[in-house]
C-alpha cells in the first residue's frame, strides 16, 4: 500500500547537491547502483513542483555520457590515498574521528561550497565528507548504499558524524546493521528510503509474448563473481528432468565488456557445456540496454550468496513483469514481491524446485508476472522520493 504524500509543511525547496565517490562515473554506461539511485530520485523530483534543483559533483575525466536528470558539476580530482595512507587514516580516525588522507581527497569537491546557496549536501557512501561540509551554511546528509561502518568504532562515528542530518539506508536490513555500529544518539538518525524501480523505463512485454508454451526463458543479470551466484543457477538447471528452458547469463566481472574472462567465468562455461539446456553468455550490458533485455525473459534468478543491501535487479525485474527467484538473504526479502519466491542462498536444489514449479504451470507464471509488476508499481521511485522528501523536511 502506497504511503501518503507529504503535506505542505513537509515540503522543502533547498537545492540538493549529490556527492559520489571521486572517480566514479555518473553514467548509464556503468552498472553502479549509486548513480542509478540518484538519477531515479531526481527524475521523480521533476514531477514535484515543490522540489528544489539538484546537482551532482563529478570528477573531471569520468565518462562524458552522463545521466541528464541532474546538473553535473565537475571538479579536479586529487590522487586517491595510497594503501599506506589508508592505514594511517585508520589510526588517525581512532584518535580524532578524522581520516586526513581521505578528507584531503574529498575536499576538492567542496572548494566552492562558500558560493553555493544554502543546500542539502547528500554524501553517498562518503562518511568523511560530512565534517567537511560547512554546517553554518549547508546541511549534510549521509546516504548509505552499503555497510559503511565496518572499520569505525562508535566513538569515531560520533565524532565524524556530529553535524549529520538523516543517515539514509536503502533497506531496513542495512539500517539495522548500521544502527548496531553507531552510538545511541546517531542510531535515532538512521532512516530508510527503500530502493525501487523505474516503472516507465522497465515495462513488461506485450501479453502475446508471454511464455504460454515453448522454453522458459531464465536470466541472470549482474556481476559475474562467486558472491552473485550465477553458478547456482546453472547447477539448479542440471537437476531438472527434461528441462524446457533457456538460460541467459548477462554480465562480466566488472563493467568492461572486453575484459579477459576470469577463472570463475571460465568455470561457468564449463558447467554450461555439461547441461541439457542452451546457455548463452553476454558481457556487461549498460543501463540503456537493460530494460529491453529483461523484457525478453520470463524469470530472473538472483541467487546471491552475499547479503545484498537491497538488490536493484530484483526491483527492475519485477517492473519488467518477470518472476524473480532470489536468495533469502540481506535486503532482498524487502525488495521481492512474493516471499514464496525466496530460496536459501547457495542451494541449487531449492532453486531447481522453484524453476520446476513455473515450468509446469505457465498460468501460474503469468499470474505471478502480473503480481510482480503490480508490486513494482506500488513501490516505485516516486514513492521513495516522497519518503526521502519527508526525512529531508524534518532535518530542516
Amino acid at each position: 500500500m502506497a504511503r501518503a504524500a507529504p503535506g505542505p509543511q513537509e515540503r522543502f525547496v533547498r537545492p540538493l547537491v549529490h556527492a559520489i565517490t571521486p572517480g566514479d562515473h555518473f553514467s548509464p554506461q556503468t552498472g553502479s547502483a549509486v548513480p542509478t539511485v540518484i538519477d531515479a530520485l531526481a527524475r521523480s523530483a521533476h514531477l514535484d513542483d515543490h522540489a528544489g534543483p539538484q546537482s551532482v559533483l563529478v570528477a573531471k575525466g569520468t565518462y562524458p555520457e552522463r545521466y541528464d536528470s541532474v546538473a553535473a558539476v565537475e571538479y579536479h580530482q586529487r590522487m586517491a590515498p595510497s594503501r599506506l595512507q589508508r592505514g594511517a587514516d585508520l589510526l588517525a580516525g581512532r584518535l580524532s574521528g578524522a581520516r586526513p588522507f581521505q578528507q584531503r581527497n574529498l575536499h576538492a569537491m567542496l572548494t566552492e561550497q562558500h558560493i553555493w546557496p544554502p543546500s542539502i549536501v547528500v554524501a553517498h557512501n562518503l562518511i568523511q565528507l560530512v565534517p567537511l561540509v560547512d554546517a553554518d551554511r549547508h546541511q549534510a546528509v549521509l546516504y548509505a548504499h552499503n555497510d559503511l561502518f565496518r572499520t569505525y568504532s562508535r566513538r569515531e562515528a560520533a565524532k565524524v558524524l556530529d553535524s549529520v542530518g538523516p543517515i539514509v539506508s536503502v533497506s531496513e536490513f542495512l539500517a539495522e546493521r548500521i544502527r548496531q555500529r553507531l552510538p545511541g544518539p546517531l542510531q535515532q538518525r538512521v532512516v530508510v528510503v527503500p530502493n525501487a524501480a523505474d516503472c516507465e523505463t522497465f515495462t513488461p512485454r506485450a501479453a502475446e509474448g508471454t511464455a504460454e508454451s515453448g522454453p522458459l526463458r531464465v536470466a541472470f543479470v549482474g556481476r559475474v563473481v562467486p558472491d552473485k551466484g550465477a553458478d547456482v543457477l546453472l547447477r539448479a538447471a542440471a537437476l531438472l528432468k527434461d528441462p524446457d528452458l533457456e538460460i541467459t547469463v548477462v554480465g562480466s566481472t566488472g563493467f568492461d565488456r572486453g575484459a579477459e574472462l576470469s577463472s570463475f567465468e571460465r568455470t561457468l562455461r564449463e558447467l554450461a557445456d555439461g547441461l541439457k539446456v542452451p546457455v548463452s553468455f553476454r558481457p556487461f550490458t549498460d543501463r540503456n540496454a537493460l530494460p529491453g533485455l529483461l523484457r525478453s525473459q520470463d524469470v530472473l534468478a538472483v541467487p546471491s550468496r552475499w547479503p545484498e543491501p537491497w538488490g536493484l535487479t530484483v526491483s527492475e525485474g519485477q517492473a519488467a513483469g518477470l518472476v524473480v527467484l532470489a536468495s533469502n538473504i540481506g535486503g532482498i526479502p524487502e525488495a521481492i514481491s512474493d516471499h514464496s519466491h525466496l530460496v536459501p542462498p547457495d542451494d541449487p536444489e531449492a532453486l531447481a524446485e522453484q524453476l520446476q514449479r513455473f515450468l509446469a504451470d505457465r498460468e501460474l507464471l503469468a499470474e505471478h508476472s502480473r503480481s510482480a509488476r503490480a508490486h513494482a508499481e506500488a513501490h516505485d521511485w516516486r514513492e521513495s522520493w516522497r519518503i526521502f522528501q519527508r526525512h529531508l523536511a524534518k532535518a530542516m
